[in-house]
């Protein structure tokens, strides 16, 4: 009883000091002016104010509340902090902090990168402009016949209507704008003339514009308000409107910077974008579940060069569990292979590419991340029928041995280059026979995946100084810093990975030490690294006949037991090494991270760390496994609590009235 006593009033105290300014402007400085002028003789009527401002602002936030506010506790998260029901009516996944910690940053990033580039944009502006200028002046200098009438082209001569009393001054100015942008009917008259040049010098970058298209809490578009610093309008959607008067809710709890920054929209997100075409500077994606329904009117929604971050939780489905399912939603068909999730990752960018490319649009990916139980992608959107012929180039099928684990990329697209002119083909193909060169088996296809780099080095680097100059900021430090540190070791150009494990098990040999096979790697000539989506992956642009004749080399010093003669171990082996690979320790068999012993993959931090319910649907005893008893005991009890008379068994006093 002390503890609930203790919790409601802690509830009050923050209601009040976080939310004085949500009841209207004019008791705000009703208020503000009555404390302000307190003296001595005055204290009685200090704490009678005060009383009536908290039983106001109590009065106010429990009229948008269905229930006592005994049932509501505070989450904080960041420097946001929102109210949520005991139920499970809204929905929010402590496991999501990773998430928008990664999206903080990147938006921190995107914004800083945004005022570079219109710092650049108007200087290069301002150089053309100056050029296009003194090419003019020197024309008019080269011209000895004088200027009394206006030419009946209006472009012929550079001069516009009305100029006969035009002074030499405007003249030039109208010469300017004329040199500088083709508008020659808008100035018909002398007073209409400006000189666009010095404007385009002075012109002011707006604060970028940000939509979260299915916000529930609210609690992602309030952290980006309050901790990103130089963003403007945060628009926050839902279809629920429990979730969208949860949102407003919070919004109102989290004091003015909120409420000045942060709306709520009871509406349909996929109607919303398409109704506001490329009007948002950044567009969030994260839905329960797969965004493809999302997916086509949020890359309308994108302004020119600004960024989409999406989320897709189906991993069962991108991952290979329900092939044709994947394919009905994103256009691509997965594998079960060692790395399905790289190829979540790809399958993902590949159907946003094709979304961009139905209107001239295309995708530049800064950052993909495997995390948890989900994948996270960030790309940046323009606009340019040109550039989007490039995309077959970035697109590949996938050929996957059914005996081992070879797999290869087959590029749906070709370019031939003549002087200056591009010819763009289809791919050749196949690259690969009926059977495996290795093993003797079948071959199965999916894809098209993304076979382009998924992230931008710079940008990650970028990234992960940020993140360590302010990890105080971030509640989930250790977690996005060390993926952001093994990302940024990864190899870009290396699409999908091996599994040293798997090579072994196929074998049926034992496993060479990673440090050993990084070395044989290195020391036949090719590249190699590790993976932020598998802790034993290993990237290569190396071969696959030279990553087997590697095995056949480690296992020739370490025989393995005779196997059937039709076993692929057994074909692969029967094969003499054509590589005679060495294994000795390379300089750069460990990369720098390993090196100075930076801890790469974490354990969770807590039991049950993964996915929840969706919103809505009752706790119940099966749940353990998701939510884990404790939260699962406490919502059986909260029911219990509230469980309604009719329900409860008659009693002698319910008789007699």
């Amino acid at each position: 009883m002390l503890f609930a006593e203790g919790r409601f009033l802690k509830l009050q105290l923050k209601l009040y000091t976080s939310t004085i300014t949500a009841i209207n402007h004019f008791s705000l400085l009703k208020y503000c002016s009555s404390f302000s002028a307190i003296t001595t003789e005055q204290v009685n009527c200090q704490e009678q104010q005060k009383e009536h401002t908290l039983n106001s602002i109590l009065h106010y936030i429990s009229s948008t509340m269905s229930t006592d506010l005994n049932d509501y506790k505070i989450i904080k998260e960041g420097e946001a902090e929102i109210l949520m029901h005991a139920k499970n009516e809204v929905f929010y996944n402590k496991t999501q902090v990773n998430n928008r910690d990664i999206s903080i940053t990147v938006l921190r990033e995107f914004i800083s990168r945004r005022e570079q580039e219109h710092e650049a944009t108007l200087s290069k502006r301002k150089k053309g402009t100056q050029k296009a200028t003194e090419n003019e002046s020197v024309k008019e200098e080269a011209e000895d016949v004088p200027r009394e009438t206006p030419s009946e082209n209006h472009e012929s001569n550079g001069k516009c209507e009305g100029e006969e009393n035009t002074s030499p001054e405007e003249l030039e100015a109208c010469s300017s704008v004329k040199g500088s942008a083709k508008i020659a009917e808008d100035c018909s008259s002398a007073g209409e003339q400006t000189d666009l040049t010095e404007g385009k010098g002075h012109v002011e970058l707006k604060p970028p514009r940000v939509l979260e298209a299915l916000s529930a809490s609210g609690l992602r578009s309030l952290r980006y308000a309050r901790e990103v610093e130089g963003i403007g309008q945060v628009v926050a959607l839902d279809n629920d409107i429990v979730s969208v008067e949860a949102c407003r809710r919070n919004i109102k709890f989290n004091g003015s910077v909120a409420i000045s920054k942060v709306e709520s929209h009871h509406v349909d997100a996929r109607v919303y974008m398409l109704t506001h075409p490329k009007e948002f500077d950044v567009v969030d994606l994260d839905p329960y579940g797969s965004p493809s329904v999302f997916l086509d009117s949020a890359v309308q929604s994108v302004a020119d060069g600004g960024i989409l971050m999406c989320t897709a939780t189906d991993m069962a489905v991108l991952c290979g569990a329900n092939g044709e399912v994947c394919y009905s939603k994103y256009g691509s068909y997965p594998l079960r292979g060692k790395y399905c999730h790289e190829m979540a990752l790809r399958i993902l960018l590949a159907s946003i590419e094709s979304h961009a490319n139905r209107y001239k649009r295309y995708i530049v990916p800064v950052l993909s991340v495997q995390m948890d139980f989900y994948v996270r992608v960030f790309v940046r959107i323009y606009t340019s029928a040109s550039a989007m012929k490039n995309t077959p180039l970035k697109l590949s099928y996938v050929y996957q041995c059914t005996g081992c684990d070879s797999f290869h990329l087959q590029p749906i697209g070709r370019t031939i280059s003549k002087n200056t002119s591009v010819r763009y083909l289809p791919g050749f193909g196949p690259v690969v026979p009926q059977e495996c060169s290795d093993c003797g088996k079948k071959f199965t296809m999916g894809g098209p995946i993304w076979s382009a780099p998924i992230h931008d080095q710079d940008w990650v680097g970028s990234i992960l100084a940020d993140v360590k100059s302010m990890k105080n900021r971030y509640p989930a430090y250790d977690r996005i810093s060390a993926v952001l540190t093994t990302i940024s070791e990864e190899l870009t150009d290396v699409p999908l990975f091996l599994s040293l494990h798997n090579l072994c098990a196929t074998l049926k040999c034992t496993s060479p030490s990673a440090v050993m096979f990084r070395s044989a790697v290195i020391n036949a000539g090719y590249r190699i690294s590790g993976t932020h989506v598998n802790p034993l992956g290993l990237k290569s642009d190396a071969p696959m006949d030279v990553i087997w004749d590697i095995m056949r080399c480690w296992v020739k010093n370490h025989p393995v037991k005779a196997q059937p003669a039709d076993q692929p171990g057994s074909v692969i082996l029967a094969k003499e090494p054509v590589l005679q690979a060495s294994f000795a320790r390379a300089i750069s068999s460990l990369s720098k991270a390993q090196a100075k012993k930076v801890v790469r993959f974490l354990p969770n931090p807590e039991r049950h760390w993964g996915p929840k319910l969706r919103a809505g649907r009752q706790i119940t005893s099966k749940h353990v496994s998701l939510l884990g008893p404790a939260a699962v005991n406490g919502a059986l009890n909260h029911e219990d609590d509230e469980e309604p008379k009719s329900k409860k068994p008659k009693t002698e006093n319910d008789i007699t009235s």
